[in-house]
């Protein structure tokens, strides 16, 4: 791990980490105070509903800030988060920690010399519009301290100039196309089939039939297509539809780089992310497509880099009209 990610995992963490501390502070300072059963669930009109032992408290606060936490440094450290995207995570984590933070702290200060049955007066629900504020002013203080790193530099802002090309001769027709192993499409497919049957025996098919159909969907995508050609780029699956297409109109240029499914995109199958989608079935080299409108598609695949050169060729024959 670089320095400067060292640091962007540094300010992620942070905040979950200062939110567990003031935490552990009130929990030992009341904690001779509080019932063997703390009221930790409450309906909508703030009557108990839910209880906990006060070390199972402790560890939900102590593990739920701590992952959190994590998650939010390695997302910051290898998530690929350009510009005003990384200032918003950054300033997210600090509203997360201080929203989940206050209401860890709320719950045992309405516990505090509170009968075994629960707190007389309940939860008072100004907490959560307390807890609200607090997530805002956090969020502020985060995007403030998230100016205090560099920003990761885009790849977007690449010099067009320096991307691969194939070489071409005047009136020279070219395509390529790959295959995309999913291996997560087939358990997918089994999963929804099984619960649509589930659900059409024990509750109502109608119920399930969409399931169903979410299955025969999937099961399209088992061994997805990636083809380049003179129409742009295209993500297809077993039928001609539903199919993705990235026309050369839309597109600024293309790069082959890597690209981690979980940090960068939240996991696998057709994803949206602010300024990014793509088609992601496993973290590795991908086709990433930036667009005019400032996002980004990617689709990984093999072989990117001769299919990112292609698109590029393509691109600068349609610029000059050839």
């Amino acid at each position: 791990m670089t320095s400067k990610n060292l640091g962007r995992a540094t300010l992620a963490a942070l905040p979950f980490v200062l939110a567990l501390l003031v935490d552990l502070v009130v929990h030992v300072t009341v904690k001779d105070r509080l019932p063997a059963r703390l009221a930790v669930h409450f309906d909508a009109g703030g009557s108990a509903d839910g209880y906990m032992g006060i070390t199972a408290h402790l560890l939900y606060t102590v593990t739920s800030l701590l992952v959190l936490g994590a998650l939010w440094a390695f997302i910051a450290a290898n998530g690929k988060l350009y510009g005003r995207a990384h200032r918003w995570f950054i300033g997210g984590g600090f509203a997360v920690a201080a929203f989940l933070g206050y209401l860890m702290i709320a719950v045992l200060s309405v516990n505090v010399d509170a009968p075994g049955s629960g707190p007389d007066g309940g939860f008072p629900l100004w907490h959560i519009a307390v807890a609200l504020g607090a997530a805002v002013l956090a969020g502020a203080l985060g995007l403030l301290c998230s100016r205090l790193l560099p920003p990761v530099e885009d790849p977007r802002d690449a010099d067009p100039a320096s991307r691969e090309r194939i070489a071409l001769a005047d009136g020279e027709v070219a395509g390529w196309a790959r295959g995309i192993g999913a291996w997560w499409a087939p358990v997918a497919v089994l999963v929804l089939l099984a619960t649509a049957v589930t659900i059409g025996l024990e509750v109502n098919w109608f119920i399930g039939a969409p399931l169903f159909v979410l299955a025969l969907v999937v099961a399209t995508f088992c061994r997805p297509h990636v083809t380049v050609d003179r129409r742009g780029l295209t993500v297809s699956g077993l039928l001609p539809r539903p199919r993705v297409r990235v026309p050369l109109e839309r597109m600024a240029g293309a790069d082959s780089r890597r690209v981690n499914a979980l940090a960068e995109y939240g996991g696998w199958g057709y994803r949206i992310r602010p300024e990014r989608s793509g088609v992601i079935t496993r973290s590795g080299e991908a086709i990433v497509v930036s667009l005019t409108s400032g996002r980004e598609f990617a689709v990984t695949v093999d072989d990117s880099a001769t299919g990112a050169a292609l698109l590029n060729t393509l691109l600068d024959r349609q610029r000059t009209g050839r």
